[in-house]
């Protein structure tokens, strides 16, 4: 077998390869016969310079060839490596990932001998190979690869009956299976990044540029380039190594811990446990006073702990830890349901407490844990692995940028074919200068200034987002921001704020809210008082937020020995005695407490899941509840039970289930979570610039279709997808449940027309089972109680039907959504609480992170742009429209890099920034440091200002490239050559324009109409093609007229420069198209300032109408003799200017009239999603 599917979440398919012997690779043989055939044939028959000619060319050809091995891994894996079908042949593999997961590597397989632990001397043979720091192990079972397995997927009783690795044979057997519990990765060196740049194709095309140049005679031009060149290559590698040593300062902290290994508890340093470990784990602080973080992902067997897991979530919100003493044995640990027995590698312990009555005892006080994973499997390191290879860079030279310089190429080979033709019929020519001008003119084509002035496009984008507190880490996914179609919105914490208002309770048998607590019972109060999770770290009360305004609410207080009371008034205290946490899976929590001599358990949860578990449900039960979550509250239920005479131990051992069911209804305490102030008037804003909206939530359905009719996301009747009552099948209901419809996915579609459509995660399932997701997703607005992976799945069906998603959240269970997203923007509200000087000093880490952030994405912005200027016009040496470039772009750095600096001030300055994993912001493009989806539009902003200024640019440059091979392949032919002063002129011009047009500043509001998402749709090749129809009749009409004044003089084909006419007129005109073409491409309202508010722009413009009148008009004969121009006769003078002025009123009018008959659309995705859907169809089928 050559190739294995392995089909998971990183690698996709992997191909077995093994490496040619270096004389038998692509790129070495047949050039050796090439290069031996030249020189005994083609040497001794033709002449000296035309076999210098084809061995240049035979040279160019080889380096192209090497350069693709580097540019391409499938062209690499071709001519390097030979395919093999036997996998102990092979020693490479080719490693493919899954869909929107980077590009394709190729790695190296290893073998090793197994170490096995017993006595037996069988030797078994491990084949794997890294990828990304993952480790993937063949197996020979199932034929295939898979990643590395750790023990994370066991049984509770397992777990339980760990004691650590018993022997050192053990030990040393698993340090070679996992290996030691660091972040490694290799430190690129300044040379090797140098290398990797100066092989990018835009360099390497440079470089041949300045090659042409030094063999066309500018000598001083070209070495003036090419060290211009290297300055900016070696800038840029500089700052992407400062950014790569940033990230090699996250590791796991240096602490010492005492671990059970052989029998006998020893001390270990953090950086060499493993999985399996038995540890003790607690509060542990350094010197300085700053508490450690935990070193691996670890499960709880004994003790509790509360844990800051700021760092990986942003939430700030301290987590309580429990052990899984009260676990059953046969359960399996599940990831995702069982968080509250895991600490997290990069946590902080805030406090914990040891179990005495445990078995194994711990000898420092500490909790028992058991190490599940290390290095880059834990969360944090899964975070680091995001960072490090995130999605797909999206990048300046992208596949449009490509394929529109073929478009020009094709031009520029005809104009250099004709000279080629007509040269040829000329035997006195010169052919090394024939071919040399062919050249010319084909390179001329492709704009060296192409991806600079992409780079200052977008790098003026990131300097306004800076200015509003968005940074960005991908650059170039701007543009992508500008199409944009559907944006899709989390609730809670980014639509409505954090702050949850304790409302009252809603009490049986009566419909209206409790305000007044003094009516309230009693043991409503007293489980809303005891039934929680708050605690207390260094004297403060710190837990859900819900949780604290319930307290606060009823008037309650709750010490620190687990005891609630009453603050005024009469009432009993109620003592805690054992907690059953919340579990997301079951949605619920249980408390069982002692008031007096009484033992009770009291529950609260979700309305839904308690009413399963009471022993007699009130009348109006589901409809109370109901009525509140249409309001858009949150509601919980409470219940209690009370318990038999018992010891408190065997209170504390009761089983969870017998705790949580027979209960007896106690009331629904409602909460309400205020909508943020400006979420409906932005998303009204997004709603009217033809944005489709989503809302998508771990929130009741009610609640959220509630929220979502306030901001504007359903404005249709709502329909909610749910199970019908007897359980076969599913039904649309109305939140009043007056309508249902049947459902049936095949009318969805129609069903979207007249309503707005929600779906719940158990129906995403529901769709995932009948392969229905296609057909029903991109139709809803509002999904509701959503798993992060449900998420994740829902961004990239909008991404298979074809639309440009932009997902705004905050939280680490958007993490995988903020990545799928065209556009993820992470809302930053939340800062670790500061609880002494340590946190104090995380918060300033947390901003340093930014600061790391910062630098990156300057580096980012610097690899995709600049690396490639080249100053230059293609036609001959300016060094000063270079200068400008160069001058231009270094200013917008600095400006960016003090803003930048500004920005990241809060840090506390002394130490040096590490940078730490904080936020969700470490996994999206863009971070906004505001508690509003205001930052969306800003963003939609400025991505369509990028687009729209970037689609002008690649209008401009082909109009300008095609009128200059043009102008480039007549004027050979009549041996007319460009001086150097005229073509520095046009290089500065060429620079200021640009650079005045990049500056642009998008309008305040969105406008409804949108930009045209595309360099290649009918709009753009028209403007294209009628402009410069309308160019060539000008600049051939122009030729011909000034060739009736030129006298017969014989010029000569290879001479040096000399002024004539018809050099003046070709020089003039080609100039006139330029501004031309720069005044009637320019895409002002309604998305960027028009011409007339755009200032520097303006008086350009009218500076060089004037500059051209004053030249053609003689006016300063000494600017003409310097700019080598002769005089013009009247009449031709008269004629170029009335012409000018007819030629820019047509372009004016064709660009107008195009504009109007083609504006830009949303995405005809129903089409697409169609096709797909059916294609689904029969493969099912």
């Amino acid at each position: 077998m050559s190739s294995f599917h392995v089909g998971g979440k990183v690698v996709d398919k992997v191909d077995l390869l093994r490496k040619k012997h270096w004389a038998w690779r692509l790129d070495v043989w047949p050039f050796a016969i090439l290069y031996a055939i030249w020189m005994t044939t083609i040497v001794p028959s033709i002449d000296f310079v035309d076999a210098a000619i084809v061995f240049g060319g035979l040279v160019a050809f080889h380096i192209l060839v090497f350069l693709f091995t580097v540019w391409s891994v499938d062209f690499r894996c071709f001519a390097h490596f030979s395919k093999v079908y036997e996998i102990h042949l092979a020693d490479a593999c080719k490693i493919t990932p899954a869909k929107f997961c980077g590009s394709k590597e190729v790695v190296p397989l290893q073998f090793r001998k197994q170490m096995t632990s017993s006595s037996a001397t069988v030797d078994l043979e491990e084949i794997f190979f890294d990828f990304r720091k993952q480790c993937f192990i063949f197996s020979k079972e199932k034929e295939n690869f898979s990643k590395l397995p750790y023990p994370t997927k066991e049984t509770f009783g397992y777990y339980l009956k760990c004691t650590g690795h018993g022997s050192e044979a053990k030990v040393a057997a698993a340090m070679e299976k996992w290996g030691r519990n660091v972040f490694e990765y290799p430190q690129p060196t300044f040379q090797k990044l140098m290398k990797e740049n100066c092989m990018e194709p835009f360099f390497v095309f440079q470089v041949f540029c300045v090659g042409l140049w030094c063999l066309d005679e500018y000598w001083y031009y070209s070495f003036f380039t090419l060290f211009m060149l290297f300055m900016f290559e070696s800038t840029m590698a500089k700052s992407r190594l400062k950014t790569l040593t940033e990230l090699r300062r996250v590791r796991v902290d240096t602490q010492t811990l005492m671990v059970h290994r052989c029998g006998k508890w020893v001390k270990l340093s953090g950086t060499d446990l493993l999985p399996g470990d038995v540890v003790s784990i607690g509060r542990s602080s350094g010197q300085s006073g700053e508490d450690k973080s935990v070193p691996a992902d670890m499960l709880l067997l004994a003790g509790s702990a509360i844990v800051n897991e700021a760092i990986l979530t942003g939430e700030s919100t301290p987590q309580w830890k429990v052990s899984i003493t009260g676990r059953g044995t046969e359960e399996k640990l599940s990831a995702r349901r069982d968080k509250n027995h895991v600490l997290y590698g990069g946590t902080k312990i805030l406090q914990h407490t040891p179990d005495k009555t445990f078995p194994l005892k711990t000898p420092d006080g500490g909790a028992l844990a058991v190490v599940l994973r290390t290095g880059f499997e834990t969360s944090q390191g899964k975070l680091m692995r995001t960072i490090l290879f995130s999605a797909e860079r999206v990048t300046a030279n992208s596949w449009e940028s490509g394929l529109f310089i073929l478009f020009l190429v094709v031009f520029a080979v005809i104009a250099a074919g004709y000279v080629l033709v007509k040269g040829l019929e000329d035997p006195t020519r010169s052919k090394y200068k024939l071919f040399l001008s062919c050249s010319l003119i084909i390179t001329s084509v492709i704009p060296p200034e192409l991806p600079m002035e992409l780079s200052i496009a977008v790098n003026t984008s990131l300097i306004a987002l800076a200015r509003r507190g968005i940074f960005c880490t991908e650059p170039f996914r701007i543009p992508f921001a500008g199409k944009v179609d559907i944006c899709c919105f989390d609730k809670t914490g980014t639509l409505t704020s954090d702050d949850m208002e304790f409302s009252g309770v809603g009490l049986p048998g009566n419909t209206e809210l409790e305000a007044d607590m003094t009516k309230v019972p009693v043991r409503a109060m007293e489980i809303l008082a005891s039934c929680h999770a708050l605690v207390f770290v260094d004297n403060k009360l710190v837990g859900d937020p819900l949780e604290k305004a319930a307290l606060k609410g009823i008037d309650w207080s709750y010490k620190s020995d687990e005891k609630a009371m009453p603050k005024k008034g009469v009432g009993l205290a109620v003592q805690i005695v054992q907690r059953h946490h919340f579990a997301s899976h079951l949605k619920r929590m249980a408390v069982v407490v002692r008031i007096q001599d009484e033992f009770l358990a009291f529950v609260k949860g979700a309305p839904e899941t308690i009413q399963d578990r009471l022993t007699d449900l009130p009348q109006s039960y589901i409809e109370t509840y109901k009525k509140y979550t249409r309001q858009g509250s949150r509601v919980l239920a409470l219940a209690f039970k009370p318990l038999p005479d018992m010891t408190v131990s065997e209170a504390r051992s009761l089983d969870r289930d017998l705790v949580e069911s027979g209960l007896t209804f106690a009331g629904f305490a409602v909460f309400n979570c205020p909508i943020r102030a400006d979420s409906a008037t932005i998303l009204s804003e997004l709603k009217n610039s033809s944005h489709d909206l989503v809302m998508i939530t771990g929130d009741q359905a009610l609640t959220a279709c509630y929220v979502a009719s306030q901001v504007h996301i359903v404005s249709k009747p709502p329909l909610i997808l749910s199970p019908t009552k007897n359980g076969r099948g599913y039904e649309w209901v109305s939140p009043d449940e007056t309508e249902m419809i049947q459902y049936s996915e095949k009318e969805v579609e129609a069903l979207s027309e007249i309503h707005d459509l929600c779906i719940g995660g158990d129906c995403i399932e529901m769709l995932q089972q009948t392969s229905a997701v296609l057909q029903v997703i991109p139709y809803v607005k509002v999904f509701a109680r959503v798993a992060p992976e449900q998420k994740e799945l829902i961004m990239t069906t909008f991404k298979t039907v074809g639309r440009m998603t932009l997902m705004c959240g905050d939280g680490t269970n958007d993490v995988g959504a903020l990545k799928q997203a065209h556009v993820g923007v992470a809302l930053l509200n939340a800062v670790p609480p500061t609880q002494n000087k340590g946190l104090s000093l995380e918060t300033s880490k947390v901003e340093n992170t930014k600061s790391g952030k910062s630098k990156k994405s300057k580096s980012l912005s610097e690899a995709a742009g600049n690396s490639t200027s080249q100053n230059g016009e293609g036609s001959s040496a300016n060094q000063t429209g270079g200068n400008r470039h160069q001058t231009a772009v270094e200013m917008q750095r600095k400006k960016l890099k003090k803003l930048m600096d500004e920005m990241n001030e809060e840090g506390d300055g002394r130490s040096a920034p590490i940078v730490k994993l904080g936020d969700a912001s470490m996994a999206s493009p863009f971070t906004a440091k505001h508690a509003s989806v205001a930052p969306t539009t800003d963003i939609i902003r400025q991505g369509r200002s990028t687009l729209v200024t970037t689609l002008q640019m690649f209008k401009i440059l082909g109009l300008n490239c095609l009128a200059t091979a043009y102008v480039l392949s007549v004027m050979y032919l009549d041996g007319v050559k460009l001086g150097d002063v005229q073509a520095t002129i046009s290089g500065v011009f060429t620079a200021a324009f640009f650079l005045f047009i990049s500056h642009a500043r998008p309008l305040p509001t969105l406008s409804a109409a949108r930009p045209h998402p595309n360099i290649f749709c009918l709009y753009v090749f028209l403007s294209l093609m009628g402009q410069f129809a309308m160019h060539l009749l000008f600049l051939i009409s122009s030729v011909k007229e000034a060739e009736k004044y030129m006298p017969d003089e014989c010029i000569e084909p290879d001479s040096d420069f000399h002024p004539n006419l018809v050099n003046t007129v070709s020089y003039m005109v080609s100039m006139m198209l330029q501004v031309a073409t720069f005044a009637v491409n320019y895409m002002g309202r309604p998305f960027n300032q028009s011409i007339s508010e755009n200032k520097p722009f303006l008086y350009a413009l009218i500076a060089s109408v004037g500059f051209f009148t004053a030249i053609a008009s003689d006016l300063f004969r000494d600017l003409n003799d310097w700019l080598k121009l002769v005089p013009l006769p009247r009449v031709l003078r008269d004629k170029l200017l009335i012409w000018a002025f007819f030629m820019f009123l047509s372009c004016y009018s064709w660009e107008k009239i195009l504009r109007w008959a083609f504006p830009g659309r949303v995405p005809a995705w129903k089409k697409r999603q169609l096709v797909i859907a059916a294609n689904v169809e029969k493969k099912r089928g």
